[in-house]
């Protein structure tokens, strides 16, 4: 079930639609407090999703909004879900983007 409620809602992070990219960024920033290690299953998914167009988006609604995911999923998951993803991520990354992720892994 949480796989297909994510499956779903992964599209609307890297939506063509600004407004709803954001809102679907605000929304997950919601969330994960609330799922906190639940989303355990998903978290693979959900990563790229967030950072590879939101991070170095040159809309700052979404930027920020993206960073704020990025915070929120430091601080309420344990930091072995998010290491494994996040140093796939920084190794393709490029831009601001890159340099957001490395200092969340350092």
């Amino acid at each position: 079930m949480l796989f297909q409620i994510f499956d779903a809602f992964k599209c609307r992070l890297n939506d063509l639609n600004s407004k709803v990219n954001r809102i679907a960024l605000e929304t997950m920033h919601q969330m994960i407090p609330l799922l906190k290690d639940n989303l355990s299953p998903v978290i693979n998914m959900l990563i790229p999703a967030m950072v590879d167009n939101n991070l170095n988006s040159r809309n700052p609604g979404i930027y920020a909004a993206a960073k704020n995911v990025i915070q929120a999923l430091c601080q309420h998951l344990d930091n072995y879900l998010l290491l494994q993803p996040f140093c796939t991520k920084a190794q393709f990354l490029n831009g601001k983007a890159k340099q957001d992720i490395t200092e969340k892994l350092a």
